[in-house]
């Protein structure tokens, strides 16, 4: 059964929520684990791949945004669609659940101080405790 971290982050701005997303995928790939970051849109997509470039003056997270190059890398960024060959760790960085959630060992929830996403975060919470997903919360 997928095992679902709730990540509370301080403050409200989206930059914080992708540069974290940014080290999560960075430790679990270096774990030897395959991610997906599950964006909102292609914009969202393009700052994230933008970012996993330069937010680590001293490491370099492989990634990829091509759908057909997934499979050869760790890290794959997308807002459509779904990995099929990729099972361990999924960061959500959007507002709904993806379709796909069930299938990861491991999912990632991201979620800040904007009162939007706090109440979208809130009824995701209530969405997977109520099917029986283990649930963990960290605040940061």
């Amino acid at each position: 059964m997928t095992r679902i971290d709730f990540y509370v982050l301080p403050d409200d701005t989206p930059d914080a929520q992708h540069l974290f997303a940014c080290r999560l995928a960075q430790k679990a790939s270096k774990q030897g684990h395959r991610v997906y970051i599950h964006t909102d849109s292609e914009q969202q997509s393009k700052t994230v791949d933008d970012l996993l470039w330069s937010f680590s003056p001293t490491s370099f997270v492989p990634h990829t945004m091509d759908p057909t190059k997934c499979a050869n890398h760790p890290v794959y960024i997308n807002h459509t669609g779904d990995p099929l060959d990729i099972h361990d760790v999924l960061i959500n960085l959007t507002e709904k659940t993806p379709d796909c959630f069930a299938r990861f060992e491991r999912f990632a929830e991201l979620v800040n101080q904007n009162e939007s996403i706090k109440q979208a975060g809130r009824e995701r919470f209530k969405f997977y405790k109520s099917r029986g997903y283990p649930l963990q919360t960290h605040k940061i």
